[in-house]
């Protein structure tokens, strides 16, 4: 490996592990704005992540690629039902864990997010029609188990959880499917929805500027913030997706909700009985040995590929 090619790891990495950290840590910010409904907490971040990114597309000089994928996707019905659906779910995703860290069930937001990349396969394997291992198909099934035992053992179904990992999952089917970049994307989906959200905002304060908090001034840099807490953690995660390995992304990934599950034991006190420590083994075992797995995978096909390519090489050697 070069230096050149070290260095980008190397900050791929930094960008990577900054993005799931910056994620990881974001229940603090959105408890700083639990005396606000989530529902407007959700609008002021529709609204805010819209501004801050027609703002970064500009100063990337990137604009006039957004009006053109705009364009592009109005032409074509199929990316623009993909886009709106994908618009719809992020918002969904947005709103459900904002409303589960303002009600202390960050546990649970944990646990969605956890089983998130478990379910992003079953999607990739009744959609896309992608293959599994046993060993995956193993880890697909014991977190399975895990909501299951939370379910008999709590009497309650953990709707958060499930809500959230599946509301991701579908986003990021839909987004494997409509292929448009991260920021770019991210701002068409907030053009989509922002509409919404300022109409809410509207109605719920009677066309009045309270909407925007002037009268507290830390609740309104807050909201204006909540901006800044959704772009900066995907410009990371974009940067360190370019640049190292989807295997390694893909195991950095568990930083989040590890962070979160932290938070809401030992500063938010939440709930961690016997039964959840239980459930939570059982889903870490899982994604170990899912994360073998693909590791395994990852290495069987680099080796075959550099199998076909020393055979083309020796082919046009003897020709």
């Amino acid at each position: 490996m070069s230096v050149e090619s070290s260095q980008s790891v190397k900050w791929g990495i930094l960008s990577g592990a900054s993005a799931y950290l910056l994620w990881g840590t974001l229940p603090i910010y959105w408890k700083w704005l639990e005396h606000i409904p989530p529902e407007e907490v959700l609008a002021h971040r529709i609204i805010w992540s819209f501004i801050l990114l027609l703002a970064v597309l500009f100063l990337l000089g990137k604009s006039p690629s957004f009006i053109k994928e705009c364009q592009s996707i109005i032409q074509q019905p199929k990316a623009m039902l993909g886009i709106f659906l994908a618009a719809i779910f992020i918002t969904a995703n947005w709103f459900t864990y904002i409303w589960a860290v303002t009600n202390n069930h960050i546990l649970e937001a944990s646990l969605g997010y956890y089983i998130n990349p478990l379910v992003s396969v079953l999607m990739g394997v009744f959609f896309l029609k992608e293959q599994l291992s046993k060993m995956q198909w193993l880890s697909v099934g014991l977190a399975g188990t895990a909501v299951l035992l939370l379910t008999v053992s709590f009497g309650s179904f953990p709707s958060v959880a499930i809500v959230l990992a599946f509301s991701f999952a579908i986003y990021g089917l839909l987004k494997k499917i409509v292929r448009v970049g991260a920021l770019t994307g991210l701002a068409i989906e907030t053009l989509i929805v922002a509409p919404f959200a300022i109409g809410y905002l509207i109605i719920q304060h009677s066309m009045s500027l309270s909407m925007f908090y002037f009268s507290d001034q830390r609740t309104f840099w807050l909201l204006i913030g909540a901006g800044a807490a959704t772009a900066t953690p995907l410009l990371l995660f974009g940067a360190g997706a370019k640049r190292i390995p989807l295997s390694l992304m893909g195991f950095l990934q568990y930083i989040a909700p590890t962070i979160m599950l932290f938070l809401g034991i030992f500063l938010y006190r939440e709930t961690f009985s016997s039964i959840h420590f239980v459930a939570f083994t059982i889903i870490w075992v899982a994604l170990l040995l899912f994360t073998i797995s693909r590791y395994q995978i990852s290495k069987k096909l680099k080796r075959q590929a550099l199998e076909i390519a020393s055979k083309n090489t020796a082919i046009k050697a003897e020709v």
